[in-house]
C-alpha cells in the first residue's frame, strides 16, 4: 500500500472520529430507550442486560454504517480522498476567476 498525504490521514481520522461520536450517541439513545421503557413499566432486570446487549449492538452497527461508507480509494486509483467532493460542472457564460469579471460581463 503506497503512503498517504497528510490530508488522508487527517479525513480517516476524522471519519473514525465521527463514527465513534455518533455510535456512542446512538448507543445511548438505544439503552435509553429500552431500559427506561423496563423501568417505566417495572419489567424484570433481564431488560437492563437486553438494553446493554442492544446499545453494544447499536454502536457497532453505527461505526460499522460509518466507515464503510467512506471511500477508500480515488477514481484515480491512489489512495485518498480528494475525490469525495464531485467538480463542479462549468457553467456557460461566468468569469473563468472567480471574484473577478471580463470586460464583457
Amino acid at each position: 500500500m503506497g503512503t498517504r498525504s497528510d490530508a488522508a490521514r487527517d479525513a480517516i481520522t476524522v471519519e473514525i472520529g465521527f463514527a465513534v461520536v455518533t455510535g456512542a450517541f446512538v448507543a445511548g439513545l438505544v439503552f435509553t430507550a429500552v431500559a427506561g421503557t423496563a423501568s417505566y413499566f417495572e419489567l424484570p432486570e433481564v431488560f437492563g442486560r437486553i438494553a446493554a446487549a442492544a446499545a453494544a449492538l447499536a454502536f457497532v452497527a453505527r461505526v460499522v454504517q460509518v466507515l464503510w461508507r467512506f471511500p477508500r480509494r480515488r477514481p484515480d486509483g491512489e489512495p485518498g480522498t480528494e475525490a469525495t467532493t464531485p467538480a463542479r460542472p462549468e457553467v456557460p457564460g461566468q468569469p473563468g476567476r472567480p471574484g473577478r469579471t471580463s470586460p464583457d460581463s
